[in-house]
């Protein structure tokens, strides 16, 4: 169990260096007359990635969840490839990305890394950490739980991040 916990802390310090990047681009943006939308959604995104991270730690220790070799090694493989697209995006998008959906009018869209072959390849990174990360110490019901808001939200995240860049990118 400490190893999954330093594990979460990871994940969990991964985040705050997501919101340094985020923070920092989110102004190289405004300063490019950058808009945000979506403001409203944004809090619960927070709320869910800040309790995926709670209740995996509370899961397998409240519910004793086991370290099933057969299941966390390649649960743990998933994560840390998850990770590296994650970051594999951070890198394309350069300092048009961000944790919020804030478009600079008129920008191009970005066709390089892994955006060549999808559409949105950190929502994909954001799916698979969010089932694996939890099956890595066999918390199932925080994998389920979390899974299934985390598809709502991005239902409505991609929507709005489609709609802002549809207005506000040339074709």
């Amino acid at each position: 169990m400490p190893w999954y916990t330093l594990l979460v802390l990871a994940v969990a310090a991964e985040r705050l260096a997501e919101l340094a990047v985020a923070r920092r681009n989110a102004a190289w943006t405004r300063a490019r007359a950058g808009v945000e939308h979506g403001r409203g959604h944004y809090p619960a995104m927070v709320a869910l990635h800040t309790g995926l991270l709670v209740c995996c730690l509370a899961e397998t220790v409240l519910a004793h969840r086991p370290f099933l070799p057969a299941l966390g090694w390649p649960m743990l493989a998933l994560v840390a490839l998850a990770q590296a697209l994650r970051w594999w995006c951070v890198t394309a998008l350069g300092p048009y990305w961000n944790t919020r959906v804030i478009v600079v009018p008129g920008a191009r869209l970005v066709g390089t890394g892994p955006y060549r072959f999808l559409r949105h390849p950190n929502y994909v990174a954001v799916v698979v950490e969010i089932a694996a990360l939890p099956l890595v110490h066999s918390a199932w019901l925080s994998a389920a739980a979390f899974t299934v808001a985390n598809a709502l939200l991005l239902a409505v995240r991609v929507r709005c991040e489609n709609t802002a860049l549809t207005a506000a990118v040339p074709a």
